[in-house]
Order: structure tokens, then sequence, then C-alpha cells
């Protein structure tokens, strides 16, 4: 039995250059396929690939709308006087149309369209992209015009490409692209804003030690993202001395029992719900980042989503969590470090190591160099344990005499004392 080829998809960029053409949010296009925006945005972002049924739906709905596209710009061709070629859904090299990127923007609509919604999402971007973008971008680029279609800019000019950045000058735009939403997200999982800084921080020193590894990840924020939580919920954080004074609370009545809510939940319970209804994961990207099967990740948000219930009953819908838990990260005043402090306590943390490496090491050639010195080149028996003599009598010490003994001694005294006369020799 054969198996048949999978229906080919464009690449991800094109996917979404496809779906902002038609003038489609990531919802609308979520309903025609049958899925949620979190799979969708995952799709778009590369992190993960459609199959079986909905692999067709989604290459058919991609398909029209790439016709529809070419159609339009077709008809737009003889008004304008240039031939314009349309981007073809297997071009690989079609490129699309340029987003500007913020930190702290969500890239799903089904969530809101309020920026205290979008707080706590990030879209998800291959590095490479992130770093194409010149720093200092603040305006966004040519908008929809009133069909609906993208307006060209004034001048094609030659396209520049992509721009050669320094490993660090990429791990700084990636720290000032996931760093202010990362911070907010380990807030909902901690409770404590210092805490949450610095597990960010930690997070993001332990991505630069391993930066060729985390520069050729699919998705570099969620490698951070996975790293600073599980920092901030290691079990070995109620021993600081830190962790002994509680925090002050949020001012919000609200936002108080919010917060106090999910720190009762288990931790792993806690950090489902959070990347599921706050970040707006798919459930088998929460699985996988949770190092649970989906079966598993699902019983957690359920049960995370049952207790926030049942205390909070306006929580019940999703929708609505997500709106809560951005607001309630969003009304706290949370920094994020420089990038460039962080990268150098990442050097400085390295330095120390290795340096406490080499001396141990040393510490441990000098012991076994004055042991190899000092221990004996030949065998000496041991000297053999004591034995008991049997026989003879042990030695009494002298006691105190008795009453003839005392007797004995008086007479023997005083016979000396008058004893006969000394005899001496005379001459006759």
């Amino acid at each position: 039995m054969t198996r048949r080829p999978a229906t080919s998809l464009p690449p991800p960029k094109l996917r979404r250059r496809l779906r902002e053409t038609a003038a489609l949010t990531q919802t609308q296009l979520a309903s025609r396929v049958g899925v949620t925006p979190g799979t969708v945005r995952a799709w778009e972002s590369g992190r993960t690939t459609p199959r079986g049924r909905k692999r067709e739906a989604y290459a058919k709905l991609l398909k029209t709308l790439a016709e529809e596209d070419a159609a339009r710009q077709a008809a737009r061709a003889p008004e304008g006087g240039q031939d314009t070629e349309p981007a073809s859904v297997s071009d690989p090299e079609a490129r699309p149309v340029p987003v500007v990127v913020a930190v702290g923007v969500g890239g799903g609509a089904g969530h809101g369209a309020s920026e205290a919604a979008d707080s706590l999402v990030l879209p998800a971007k291959p590095l490479t992209d992130i770093a194409a973008e010149p720093e200092g971008t603040s305006e966004p680029g040519p908008g929809p015009g009133p069909g609906g279609e993208a307006e060209p800019e004034p001048g094609p000019g030659p396209d520049p490409g992509p721009l050669a950045l320094t490993p660090a000058q990429a791990f700084d735009a990636l720290y000032e692209f996931g760093a202010p939403a990362l911070v907010r997200q380990t807030y909902l999982l901690t409770g404590r804003r210092e805490h949450a800084r610095e597990s960010v921080e930690r997070a993001f020193q332990t991505a630069w030690e391993h930066w060729p590894e985390v520069a050729r990840d699919r998705d570099p924020v969620g490698w951070v993202r996975a790293a600073a939580y599980e920092y901030a919920l290691s079990p070995w954080q109620r021993f600081r001395p830190r962790h002994r004074h509680p925090e002050p609370p949020p001012a919000d009545p609200g936002d108080r029992t919010l917060l106090n809510t999910l720190l009762r939940l288990p931790p792993r319970h806690r950090r489902t719900l959070v990347l599921y209804d706050g970040v707006g994961l798919d459930l088998p990207e929460t699985a996988a980042e949770t190092e649970a099967s989906t079966p598993a990740a699902a019983s957690r948000l359920l049960h995370a989503r049952e207790a926030v219930a049942g205390r909070l009953p306006a929580l019940a819908d999703p929708e609505v969590l997500h709106r809560r838990l951005a607001e309630l990260a969003s009304n706290e005043r949370l920094r994020a470090g420089l990038p460039t402090t962080v990268r150098r306590g990442s050097e400085r943390r390295a330095r120390f190591w290795t340096r406490a490496a080499i001396a141990f090491t040393a510490a441990l050639i000098g012991t076994t160099a004055l042991t190899l010195q000092t221990a004996p080149t030949h065998y000496e028996p041991p000297v053999s344990p004591g034995e008991t003599v049997r026989g003879v009598p042990p030695r009494v010490a002298p006691g105190a005499l008795s009453d003839e003994e005392l007797e004995l001694r008086q007479k023997l005294r005083d016979q000396l004392q008058t004893g006969p006369e000394r005899l001496s020799p005379k001459v006759e």
C-alpha cells in the first residue's frame, strides 16, 4: 500500500501575504479552514505544518486566494500601464508585504483588538526575519487602500535584501523584541516583579551562551520563553532569602484576586494556562513546551480553567480570561534591562565559571602531584597488635597499714631510741 504524497503548500511568508492581501484576519481564515486562530498563527510562522484534511483545505483556500490576487493584479495592470506578474503559490522567492513588528503586539485577531489584550502575545517569527528589520523602524509600511489592496510605494527601487548583523546585534534585536512581553508572562507565573525580570534576563544569558543553537531555531523567542519559565518555576527558588518576604500585591482588587487564583494553581497547570490562554499557543505546541502529551496538556488546561472559573465565574469564557490576563500584566510596572547589560552579564558569568573550572582543575592536579610525591615507594608491613600475657600477678599499690603493722613500727622506733649504749674501744 503506497502513501499519497502530501499537498504542496507555499512558504510561511507567502501564506501570510496571501491572507493579508485578501484582507482576512487570522480568525476569519481559521473559521473557513475549521481550526483555531492560534493554529493559523503557527502555520504562518512556520512552527507547525498542517496535515491530513486540514492541509488539503488550507492549500485549497490559499490557492483560491492566490487566484483572486492574480485576477486583481491582472485587472489593475492595464490601468497602471505596467505588466505586473502575479506571485504564484508555489513560488518560494515571492516577497511578502513588509510588516513592521512592534514588541508586545499580538499576532491573532481572535483575542481582541485592544492593546491590553495583545500585551502578552508575541508574533512567532524566525530570527532571520527579526534581524532583517532595520533598527529604529517605527513607522508602519504601506497600508491597504480603499479597495483592500496594498498601495505600492512611490519610486520602485532595488531590493536591499536582508541586513547582515553581527551576533551581538542579532541578540540585541531579539532581546528588544521579546523581553518586555516575556517579563509580563513570567510575572503571571510567579507573582513577583523582580523575580520575573531576573528569570527573563537569566534565560537570555543562557541563550547568548548557546547562541549558535538559538540563532538556528525556528522560534528563538519560544526557546528563551521555555528557559525563563523553567528558571522561574524552579523549586529551588523557594529557598532564596528574597522569597521569604512577599512583594506588595496589585492595587486593583480584581487583579489581586486573579493573581492569587493563578498562584494557587499547581505550577504545571499555571504554566499551561498562561501558554494557551495568555500567550495564545496551540494545544500541541503547549504540550511540547511543557514536555507533556497533548491529552495531559488538555487535562491540565481544563482543570486550570475550572479552578479559575470556580473562584471567578466571570472568567469562564477563554476570550475574557485572555483579556484579563493581559490587563493584569499590563497594569504592573514591569521593566527589562538593557540588552548590552544582559549580554555582558552572560559573558562575565561564563568567564567566572571558566576560571573556576580552571582553578579547580589546577587544584586537583596539584593535589594529585603532592600525593604522588609523598606516597611511600615500598611496602611497609603494619605493626602487629599487642597480645595479653597471662599468669603474671597484677601490680598492687601499697595500701594503708593495719593496727598490728602500726604497733610494730612504733615498737621498732622505740627500741632504736633506748637500745644498748654504744661500745667504744679503750687502751689498756
